[in-house]
């Protein structure tokens, strides 16, 4: 699986964003998903992921209320709506792909897009 994010960029604080991540390869509906950030000199951190048929989802406590992720198994593209952003949601925002299921842990997911920038400015 191959997977391309999109959708980041500069955002005032309170401000919303919408990321996308589409995929190409083997059947994207056989995949959980999951978004991940890392930010500088910081670790990669979970975001939120949500199963193959879309029917179960998770969040950090960091975004929860805030950001919503969601897929469209037809058009092989799991997305992140990102409502009231703080500077503190500033970093490379990445998507991930697992055959296993939808989880907090990065060791679960077998492919990783390249990531996309997220700015939020105060």
């Amino acid at each position: 699986v191959q997977l391309q994010a999109s959708g980041g960029g500069l955002v005032q604080a309170g401000g919303s964003l919408r990321l996308s991540c589409a995929a190409s390869g083997r059947a994207f509906s056989s995949y959980a998903m999951g978004w991940f950030r890392q930010a500088p000199g910081k670790e990669r951190e979970f975001v939120a992921s949500i199963g193959w048929r879309g029917g179960s989802s998770y969040y950090a406590d960091s975004v929860k209320g805030r950001f919503t992720i969601s897929r469209d198994n037809a058009k092989s593209t799991v997305y992140l709506q990102m409502n009231s952003l703080k500077p503190e949601d500033t970093a490379v925002y990445l998507c991930a792909a697992s055959s296993i299921a939808a989880m907090a842990s990065p060791f679960g997911y077998n492919f990783w897009g390249q990531g996309t920038l997220v700015t939020v400015s105060s």
